[in-house]
């Protein structure tokens, strides 16, 4: 009598993980962050792109050149839970955008400038 009971226990236990594994159940995905910084201006910009954590951790840090007209893309994995933002700066302007990764995996961003604004827009597109 035991050993049944033992042999059931043990075949709902496989079940259970296997349900689990194939469900993706238990596991937290990391977030993702798509940024795109566009260059509406008459003349190239340099911009610097950091992500952070509210914990303080640093998720990506990149510098680069945009020059008038195009826009480039940046792209960055991020903790699963709780508040990130990404800071995007120039010489004399910023630009900023906040998310909560526990309730957004992804989140895509655009910060635009030119000679006189800058402006920032985002969205949650992967709610979870």
């Amino acid at each position: 009598m035991h050993r049944r009971e033992l042999l059931a226990a043990t075949a709902a236990m496989a079940t259970t993980t296997a349900a689990a594994g194939c469900l993706g159940l238990g596991e937290t995905d990391s977030g993702r962050l798509d940024l795109t910084v566009r260059n509406d201006g008459d003349e190239p910009v340099d911009v610097d792109v950091v992500v952070e954590g509210d914990d303080g951790t640093t998720y990506a840090e990149e510098t680069d050149r945009i020059d008038p007209g195009v826009a480039r893309a940046f792209e960055a994995t991020v903790g699963e839970t709780g508040r990130h933002e990404v800071v995007v700066t120039g010489a004399d302007w910023e630009g900023r955008l906040a998310w909560d990764a526990g309730v957004c995996g992804l989140y895509d961003g655009t910060v635009s400038v030119d000679a006189e604004t800058v402006s920032v827009a985002g969205e949650c597109v992967d709610p979870r």
